[in-house]
This record gives C-alpha cells, structure tokens and sequence, in this order.
C-alpha cells in the first residue's frame, strides 16, 4: 500500500456519491422572493460532498457567487471540483458555488443608463443591493458556509464584478472579472474604477482581470491602442485599466491581468475561471513528498499545521484541514507503523471537531492497534455517545469480552 492510499480513497468517495442514484446531479435550484427587485429570482447552488456525509461531520465552505449562473454554473463547478478534490488535487479549497440565473442582463448588470442598448438598462445598484441584503444573508443561513466570497463574472458580468469591488469592496474577499465590459456608457465605469484606484486602499483584497484577443485581423496591442474607432473600444478600456492597475499601485490590491491572445470574448470564461482561481489561492496547496510521509517525527504535523496557520491568515478565518484528510493521514500514519504521527492526527480531529463520531471511533482503533484496552473503550463508548453504531459497538464488547 502506498502512503497516500487512503487518503485518496476519499478523493473517490466524493466522487462516487453521484453514482447511487443514477443520476448525474451537480446542484439543486433554490430560490428567493427579492423585496428589493420585487421580483422571486431562482438561484443554482452547488455544495460539495464532503466524501460520506453521513460519516463525517458537515464541513463550511467559501462561497463562490457566479453572475450568469445559468451559462457557467457547469464549468465553475466542474473546476472547482477538479482543482479541489479530484485527483488528489489541492489547488483550491472545495466551494460552494451559487449562481444567479439572469432575467434581463443589460437591467441587472449595468450601472448606468444606455437606451441606446436597454431601456431597462442602469439597474446595477438595486441588483448589488439584492446581492448584499438579501441572497447573501439567505445563503449564510441557510448552507454550511465560511466568511470567504469571491464574485466571478463574464463581459457585463465583469462590468458588475468591477463595479462591487470599486463601490461595495468588502463584499467580497475575491474578485474575478473576464473580459469585462468597459466600455459601457462612454467608459463611464472605467473612469470610476480609475478614480477609485487612486484614492483608495483594497488592502487583503484579490482581483484577476482576463483579457480576450478581440481585436481584428491585422491588429496588435500596440496599434490597437492609437485606434478611436468604436469597434476597438472594449479591448481598449481593458487594456487602458490594465496599464492603470500596473502603473498606480498605491491601491495595494493582490491583482493579476492576463491576456489571452488565442481566445474570444466568448471562449474566454472557461479557461480564466481555471487561472483565477489558480492565482487567488496561490497559496492553498500544500506540497508533500515521500519524504515528509516517511519521516518518523512530527515534522509532517508541523508542517500541515503552519501551512493552515499560513491559509487562515491569507483567507481572514480560521481555517483547519478538513475531517476525512486528517482521518486518513491518521491511518496512514498508522499503517507505517508511525505511531506518534498516528496519535497526533487522531487527537487533532478530536480538537477540531469535538463532537464526531468518526474522531472517537477512529481513536479507538488507534489504542487497540496499539494495545492500549482502556484507553479504546473510553474511545469507543464517547463515539456511541455521539450516535449507536454496529460495529463500533461490536468493537467495544469484544473487548470488554477481554478484561
């Protein structure tokens, strides 16, 4: 068996739920009667496994708040899934995910007025106000979440991201803006958002700006930007804000642009989404070799304990390992035959989570491995404390069958 056995065995678990009721299902439509839009607005929300639910403990999750839901709930949530669990992979925390479905874009996602486009257009405050004074507040009470939020959102999408980050900051930790609609409305958002920058302080606050190749043929970044004609406007207010971000950075915001030469306006949003994520929790990935699993101190402990210390700053909260990694390094541990490296993870899960059956009972296992009889059946009687179980129960009379 290889170090990391078990703990991708949990990795499968998450994945295999979907396959019990032979149904492929990736999130539930949820909705809210909005006083502030006068209007019920459905709302598509992801939650991730957690492996076996009903083993562990329900774990919080950041929350990630995705405009356009109804066009990019799938690829968001599929990368969320892939950079944070399958494969082993770490890149990111696992998220909850909630998209907001659009009834009228141009009235939603604009902050000014254009009749020239929508007569409906300009409705952007009331629709941050929604966002803020009631999904929000829904959300929080209603799913297992962690005060981290990250915006995302494609063209006016992007527009609104900009907008909240430059007028309701501390709404969101992250903000992501793909290829973003600067232009609107005589690039009278871009003004603002330059503006901002040069007064304001955005300090513990990330942004990733994506960039599309949405220039004719014939075209670069460099005759582009002597260019006055309309049909160049958007990629020049974007490239206008990138040099801005670049050159006033006495706004202190954690920012990356990107551009991409080979994509579109509309083939951008997938490929952003997975660099935006990589680059907001750049931090986040704990990297291990055979090495740190091997070594028979609690250099491991140390190391996984300081990097969580490292990601609760960067993230505003607390942050611990989740119950199932800490549970199968435990075994792990164990398997080796580290002894003292079992014990430390098993007693971390019974700090963390306190009222686990699963911390318990997986102790007891550790003082029987060891032959420690008292200390497991104080072990196992605390885990059925917490709920019966058969073989838990099972274990315990088998040795009080001993004494």
């Amino acid at each position: 068996m290889k170090p990391l056995f078990l703990i991708l065995a949990f990795f499968v678990l998450n994945i295999c739920v979907y396959a019990q009721t032979n149904k492929v299902e990736i999130g539930t439509i949820d909705s809210i009667h909005s006083k502030i839009l006068n209007e019920k607005r459905a709302i598509w929300v992801y939650v991730p496994n957690n492996g076996n639910q009903a083993t562990f403990t329900q774990a919080r999750y950041p929350v990630v708040y995705l405009l356009d839901g109804d066009w990019y709930f799938n690829s968001v949530v599929g990368i969320v899934q892939h950079l944070s669990y399958i494969n082993g992979n770490t890149i990111c925390p696992e998220m909850i995910v909630v998209g907001i479905p659009s009834i009228d874009r141009y009235k939603d996602l604009t902050p000014t007025c254009d009749s020239m486009y929508s007569p409906t257009s300009g409705g952007n405050k009331k629709f941050i106000s929604f966002i803020e004074n009631e999904l929000i507040p829904y959300i929080d009470s209603v799913y297992p979440v962690e005060p981290y939020r990250m915006l995302i959102g494609h063209s006016l999408g992007g527009l609104t991201v900009m907008n909240t980050l430059v007028n309701n900051t501390n709404l969101f930790n992250a903000y992501v803006a793909i290829d973003p609609s600067m232009w609107w409305d005589k690039q009278s958002s871009l003004k603002e958002t330059e503006k901002v920058l040069s007064k304001k302080k955005f300090d513990n606050v990330s942004l990733f700006l994506a960039i599309s190749n949405s220039m004719d043929m014939g075209m670069d970044t460099i005759k582009v930007k002597k260019d006055s004609t309309k049909n160049t406007l958007h990629i020049r207010s974007l490239l206008e804000l990138s040099s801005y971000l670049k050159t006033n950075n006495q706004h202190a915001l954690i920012y990356q642009v990107k551009y991409y030469d080979n994509e579109n306006h509309g083939s951008i949003p997938l490929i952003a989404e997975y660099d935006a994520l990589h680059f907001i929790f750049n931090f986040y990935h704990l990297p291990l070799t055979k090495k740190d699993y091997d070594d028979t101190s609690l250099n491991l402990a140390y190391k996984i304990e300081n990097h969580y210390k490292n990601i609760s700053e960067k993230m505003g909260y607390e942050v611990i390992p989740s119950e199932n990694t800490i549970y199968a390094l435990g075994f792990n541990s164990l398997f080796m035959k580290n002894l003292v490296l079992a014990e430390y993870f098993f007693k971390l899960n019974i700090k963390n989570h306190p009222e686990s059956f699963v911390a318990y009972d997986s102790f007891g296992d550790y003082y029987d491995a060891v032959g420690d009889t008292s200390n497991a059946i104080i072990m196992y009687n605390n885990a059925l404390s917490i709920k019966e179980n058969a073989d838990t129960r099972k274990k315990l009379d088998k040795l009080k069958s001993k004494k």
